[in-house]
């Protein structure tokens, strides 16, 4: 079965997914009323918290319909989501947390307090659509993966903390504004969990939960550096070490 797939550069992207019959297309066109984005990404965040769960390590997997293994695990939607008013979502994984950690300052625009992080992450972002009734998060892309990659844990990535060097030599405006690199609804979940401290590298990650960014607390509709409008982020992770970032690192 063919998969079409047509874009359209004007504010808006489209997608083409197939039906039964690979002649009748359907096909997804952005709305153009924020607040329906806003909607539809509720509406397939919740299907995907409802259609995933944590495996042993702490990893998202998604239900098997033929598999009977993951019987017994619980969804998403049913480890205690916390929703906060901006509409991020975030789930502490029971027995996975520090005790009693350090706290996280994410606050980037103080880098003098602002915490740095060495974390093994996967963030992947999706697009929420609407095809035939069907919603759901679909067109995933890896924005990061140090567990199923490099397996090996890094420093402040981009997308939570980008240095002052990177704000004053960029030669655009909009690139010299926080806000073109990080995002905002990670960094506010992220402070609901407290880091350990000096986790060796090759320790095998036991993930600490889950960061769920619907695009309204993201980058929405603005230009950013990873040219992804309209995304939905979800982020699976451990903090293998936290500190006030030295001043070598702001």
């Amino acid at each position: 079965m063919k998969k079409i797939f047509l874009y359209i550069l004007a504010g808006s992207l489209s997608f083409s997914a197939c039906k039964k019959d690979d002649d009748d297309v359907a096909t997804f066109i952005e709305p153009e009323n924020i607040e329906a984005r806003n909607t539809l990404d509720e509406q397939a965040i919740q299907k995907f918290m409802d259609n995933n769960y944590l495996d042993t390590q702490g990893n998202i997997k998604a239900f098997s319909s033929t598999d009977a293994a993951d019987d017994n695990f619980k969804k998403l939607s049913q480890l205690s989501p916390v929703r906060l008013p901006s509409g991020v979502i975030y789930i502490k994984r029971e027995g996975a947390q520090p005790n009693p950690g350090v706290a996280i300052n994410t606050n980037s625009t103080v880098p003098e307090t602002a915490s740095l992080i060495k974390t093994m992450i996967r963030g992947t972002y999706y697009r929420a659509t609407d095809i035939d009734g069907n919603v759901a998060l679909t067109s995933a892309g890896a924005l990061i993966n140090t567990i199923d990659a490099e397996a090996s844990p890094t420093i402040d990535p981009r997308f939570y903390y980008v240095k002052k060097s990177i704000l004053e030599n960029a030669s655009t405006e909009a690139a010299k504004q926080r806000s073109y690199y990080e995002i905002e609804g990670f960094q506010e979940g992220l402070k609901y969990f407290n880091g350990f401290q000096n986790l060796p590298n090759e320790n095998l990650p036991n993930l600490q939960g889950v960061i769920i960014v619907p695009s309204k607390a993201a980058f929405a509709r603005d230009a950013n550096f990873y040219n992804l409008q309209n995304a939905t982020f979800v982020f699976n992770f451990q903090i293998y070490h936290t500190e006030t970032r030295p001043v070598n690192q702001q």
